[in-house]
């Protein structure tokens, strides 16, 4: 792929550290160990789990498919970087810790200052963030990607919510069409069990983006005027198994893929659909979780379309293990890895940038 970075034309495009080329040598998994948040205990306060991305990262390690210098470490995504999406008053207003505190649902962080909250909260988002736009173009690259965080999709240009800061599945959208020629249409299929409700705010007047969301009819967020987004809306009931989740899955990807075909899929895979979530409401098995990612990485597969994954919401202790499972399954069945890479080949630009050889129903609502 060419890039439009440098181009006259392109005065939109500013310099970014995250386009930067990643060696061939390195597997397109983003992740920084900055991605967790630790502070003092003040994440136990909200479900999430705020340290499963590092986990994710361990049980691959364990399982012998990764090691710290085969990854790509994830920057932060810079305010000029943001601001390709956010508003500059938005970004002024997470200068104010009562905001962020409303965001994330963590109300004691509005008792801290705001450098503290940057630096614990803010900072591991802007990661977490950075590594989706850097990793929107392994995907073109590569064939494929996952980011390891992100996936916050209840945040638009102008608002936060649902522990959600920074638009990142936008970003990622916007960076690819302003700097990547032949990436003009993008899919989103969103499988979280929430309404994907900021990204189809962003993009609700775009026709470039076409919008499958698959979500819990009954849960946050419930957002009639996002909803006008989506082009092809699963609404779940209560409950939802293995059979009737996995038979809509498989009929809804495909078919949005044959009304549509992009340039690139971005797959916002939350594992709050997990049986047991105390968010989501589904009933879906750890099996099951494995099942879909499948179905979508080989429908994209088969098309011959780039795709790339963000891990969402899932607010169970168990939930790391089930994403390295289904990393590891995917691998298993040839859609990552090697095999996997052929075909789109390697970035013109020449190689800065190495793999790390270090380190690499309730009151709250949803990622």
């Amino acid at each position: 792929m060419s890039h439009k970075e440098d181009n006259e034309g392109k005065t939109s495009s500013h310099r970014t550290e995250l386009y930067t080329n990643i060696p061939q040598t390195c597997m397109p998994i983003v992740y920084h160990p900055d991605y967790n948040i630790t502070f003092m205990g003040l994440e136990k306060l909200h479900p999430f789990d705020a340290g499963k991305w590092g986990k994710v990262i361990h049980f691959l390690k364990e399982e012998e498919f990764i090691t710290d210098g085969s990854i790509v470490e994830a920057r932060e995504a810079t305010e000029e970087d943001l601001l390709v999406v956010h508003t500059k008053r938005y970004l002024n207003r997470l200068k104010w810790s009562l905001v962020v505190a409303t965001i994330t649902e963590i109300p004691p962080l509005l008792f801290l200052p705001n450098f503290l909250v940057q630096r614990k909260v803010l900072r591991p988002l802007r990661t977490q963030t950075g590594g989706t736009i850097m990793a929107g173009k392994l995907a073109v690259d590569r064939g494929w990607a996952i980011n390891v965080g992100g996936g916050f999709h209840h945040c638009s240009g102008d608002r936060g919510g649902g522990f959600c800061a920074y638009a990142d599945i936008t970003l990622a959208i916007k960076f690819l069409f302003e700097r990547v020629e032949g990436i003009s249409r993008a899919t989103i299929i969103d499988l979280d069990a929430h309404q994907g409700n900021g990204h189809e705010r962003d993009f609700l007047d775009d026709r470039r983006v076409f919008i499958m969301d698959m979500y819990n009819r009954y849960i946050y967020p419930g957002d009639g005027y996002a909803k006008r987004a989506i082009k092809r809306k699963v609404e779940l009931d209560w409950g939802t198994e293995d059979s009737e989740y996995l038979q809509k899955v498989e009929l809804h990807s495909e078919g949005a893929l044959n009304e549509v075909r992009p340039d690139i899929i971005i797959y916002n895979a939350g594992t709050d659909i997990l049986d047991g979530d105390p968010l989501g409401g589904l009933s879906i098995s750890p099996q099951g979780i494995v099942k879909r990612d499948e179905i979508v990485f080989r429908a994209a597969r088969q098309r011959g379309v780039p795709i790339l994954m963000v891990t969402s919401g899932g607010y169970q202790k168990k939930t790391a293990r089930i994403i390295a499972d289904s990393i590891l399954n995917l691998h298993r069945q040839g859609l990552i890895g090697g095999e996997a890479l052929e075909g789109e080949g390697s970035s013109s630009l020449v190689t800065s940038m190495m793999c790390p050889s270090g380190s690499a129903g309730s009151k709250f609502t949803a990622v």
